[in-house]
């Protein structure tokens, strides 16, 4: 895979499929299918977003969107414990950037494996009604919508390319 190739985004993406894959089969035992979202952005489901971006040879940000229930059944999951005995909203949010993480760092771990080095940042996790990433430059957008247990899970990747003069930052 080369940094500059124009369909790049088009096969990051198909590693995250993979990447979701993996993470929700091993973490939740959860399988997922791909689906059409009816929006659960902008109304009145508060949303949990995870994002953690990778920089280098290859320059982007992976968000990870839940309902804020379904990303307490997914904490309850993890910590082998029912989603209503969760504690506070910060066990839920460590469990959400966790999961981005590993979702990213699998990504990165095949571009690195396909010789396109690059780091990842540290999660970060939101919380709202209207949660997006926007991007100011001319990054490329794919959204994935996933159907997930009983749930749907949105997947936001915004890509820049590295090259000459480029920025390093997604």
């Amino acid at each position: 895979m080369n940094a500059s190739t124009p369909g790049l985004i088009d096969e990051v993406g198909l590693l995250l499929g993979a990447s979701i894959t993996e993470v929700f089969s091993t973490m939740f035992d959860i399988a997922e299918q791909p689906a059409t979202l009816p929006g659960i952005r902008g109304g009145a489901h508060v949303l949990v977003a995870g994002s953690v971006g990778f920089v280098g040879e290859v320059n982007g940000l992976v968000s990870v969107y839940v309902t804020e229930a379904f990303a307490r059944t997914l904490a309850g999951r993890m910590l082998g414990i029912p989603g209503d005995a969760v504690g506070g909203d910060e066990v839920v949010d460590d469990v959400i950037g966790e999961v981005s993480n590993m979702i990213a760092g699998s990504v990165k771990s095949r571009l690195c494996d396909s010789g396109n080095a690059c780091v990842l940042t540290m999660p970060t996790v939101a919380r709202g009604t209207s949660l997006r990433s926007e991007s100011a430059d001319s990054s490329e957008y794919r959204l994935l919508t996933l159907f997930c247990d009983t749930e749907f899970v949105l997947i936001e990747l915004l890509m820049k390319h590295s090259g000459p003069g480029a920025s390093t930052s997604p």
